[in-house]
C-alpha cells in the first residue's frame, strides 16, 4: 500500500521569464509537468522569428502527490509558490488541463488574455475543436468570442467561436464557494441573487 500515490494537478507561480526553465527542471526530476505554450511570430528590427511563449505568464502546472512532492517542487530553481487559498494549494481539475491542452492546439483562435470573467451569457460549446468547453460569450463586432476562465489561477482566454455551436447554460443562484468576487455587472447580479 506504500506506493499508492494521490496524483492531482496544481499550479505553481514562477519567477518572471522562468516558465520554460522551471518546466525543464521539473521534467529532469521526474515531475509530471505541463507548460501551455503558443507559437507566435516575433518581429525584431532585422528579422522575424517564430517563438513559443507561455499561454499564461508565470504559471507551470504539476501533477504530483502533494504530501510527497511539494517540497521537491518548491525547491526547484525559479519556483516561487503554489497557487491557492492561503497556504492551501488549489487543485486544478483534469477538465481544465484538458481544455488548456486543446487551446494550445488552436493558436489562431486565441485573441487575448483576461483576468476577470466578463458579464454575459454562460454557454457550452456543442461542436468543433472546443467541444464541451464552457464559458461566457461576448460580441466583438460581427464575431462571437468565448471567454474560457480558469478560476483556479484567475486567468482566462478569449477565443473566436461560431455562435451556432453554442448552447446557453442555465445558471442557478447558489453561494459562491472559494472563488474570488467577479467584477462589474456580474458581481452586482451575483450579490442580488445571493440575497434572494
Amino acid at each position: 500500500m506504500d506506493d499508492v500515490r494521490n496524483l492531482l494537478w496544481y499550479a505553481v507561480y514562477v519567477r518572471s521569464r522562468y516558465e520554460k526553465k522551471v518546466y525543464q527542471l521539473l521534467l529532469e526530476q521526474g515531475v509530471v509537468s505541463f507548460l501551455p505554450l503558443l507559437d507566435t511570430w516575433k518581429q525584431w528590427s532585422d528579422r522575424k522569428k517564430r517563438v513559443s511563449e507561455p499561454l499564461f505568464r508565470g504559471y507551470v502546472f504539476v501533477n504530483i502527490d502533494l504530501v510527497r512532492e511539494k517540497i521537491r517542487v518548491l525547491d526547484t530553481e525559479g519556483v516561487v509558490k503554489f497557487i491557492g487559498i492561503g497556504r492551501v494549494p488549489s487543485v486544478i481539475v483534469q477538465r481544465d488541463i484538458d481544455w488548456l491542452k486543446q487551446l494550445v492546439r488552436e493558436p489562431d483562435a486565441i485573441h487575448r488574455h483576461v483576468v476577470s470573467l466578463p458579464a454575459g451569457q454562460r454557454v457550452k460549446v456543442l461542436a468543433g475543436p472546443f467541444k464541451d468547453f464552457e464559458g461566457v460569450v461576448v460580441k466583438q463586432g460581427r464575431e462571437s468570442r468565448l471567454v474560457v476562465f480558469f478560476e483556479s489561477i484567475m486567468q482566462g482566454v478569449e477565443v473566436t467561436i461560431f455562435p451556432d455551436v453554442l448552447a446557453p447554460i442555465a445558471v442557478a443562484p447558489s453561494p459562491v464557494q472559494g472563488v474570488a468576487p467577479l467584477s462589474g455587472k456580474l458581481a452586482s447580479v451575483e450579490k442580488h441573487l445571493l440575497r434572494l
